[in-house]
């Protein structure tokens, strides 16, 4: 298993002079950077790609789109916006050497229009996902469609929407993304959630109820990690949360407080307690805590 890091932890843009977050990033133990083109026409993605490899570490990339790109809307026009927004990133994502585009690329991230999802929406938005998946067939690229919980999206809540949505598409490259944050407000047992959603699973978000330190919070993190090993899950783990110092990121996902003594102590405790765990629940290696005096793997106290 390897484990990634969202680069919005650190920056609240991704320009050129965010590309030594690489070396950050490698630094501190990830061996996946997953990484926001917050704005596509100036993210650097042939620098970006060069870095990683120089430094050996493989890239992901997660990208939300904006209300006037909705793949959802009842505007045609701003469908065919978002239709070409995404490929865009597509290209960008082949020319970086990124491997899953994952988050919420399949309809606008806050959309919300104070009703359920309707059928123009799902077919609207199923049609609109299919011709990207399509254009980037043949590329390597996975791209993964992420349950949102119900306060940022009425379109994918649950691993079940997520499922049915993806088998409609019908493309192989194209996969479900999976994020306890969500997952936690949202389904009625995570574990059943992840084994429901089977192969279909190109991507995991084990984050903190909260946002916070993975492992400082609610989420179950025993019957996750042993529902992901049921299913022969054996890519990669991400840590998303987000920089409260950063105000205007900070306004959108509506975090008003530090998790943490600093993002980077953040990345670094919430990989200790994820590798410690993946170790724990997958290899069955534990041991004795020099703190509690209980068996369990290191790290996880």
């Amino acid at each position: 298993m390897r484990f990634a890091v969202n680069s919005l932890l650190f920056s609240g843009s991704f320009e050129e002079r965010d590309v030594a977050l690489c070396d950050s990033v490698k630094a501190m133990g990830f061996s996946v950077f997953e990484v926001t083109p917050v704005n596509p026409e100036t993210f650097p993605a042939k620098m970006l790609g060069q870095r990683a490899r120089d430094l050996g570490l493989s890239l992901n990339a997660n990208f939300a789109l904006p209300k006037d790109a909705n793949t959802i809307s009842p505007d045609a026009s701003v469908r065919r916006r978002g239709i070409d927004l995404s490929k865009r990133v597509v290209d960008l994502c082949v020319e970086a050497g990124v491997e899953v585009y994952c988050g919420a690329n399949y309809c606008a991230w806050g959309y919300l229009t104070g009703r359920r999802r309707s059928q123009d929406e799902w077919d609207w938005g199923v049609e609109a996902y299919r011709e990207i998946g399509e254009y980037a067939a043949g590329t390597g690229l996975t791209i993964a469609v992420e349950t949102l919980n119900r306060f940022e999206s009425h379109y994918l809540n649950t691993a079940a929407d997520a499922c049915r949505f993806i088998d409609e598409v019908g493309l192989p490259n194209c996969k479900v993304h999976l994020d306890t944050f969500h997952m936690i407000r949202e389904e009625d047992d995570m574990a059943e959630a992840i084994r429901m959603t089977g192969s279909r699973l190109g991507y995991f978000h084990a984050c903190g109820s909260q946002r916070g330190v993975a492992g400082r919070d609610m989420v179950p993190w025993d019957a996750t990690f042993q529902a992901l090993k049921d299913i022969g899950y054996d890519y990669a783990i991400g840590v998303e949360s987000f920089n409260p110092g950063i105000e205007r990121l900070a306004g959108l996902v509506c975090i008003w407080r530090d998790y943490a003594e600093s993002p980077e102590a953040l990345a670094r405790e919430s990989l200790k307690f994820l590798r410690a765990k993946h170790a724990e629940i997958y290899f069955g290696e534990t041991s004795t805590c020099d703190s509690c005096g209980a068996v369990h793997a290191a790290g996880t106290c």
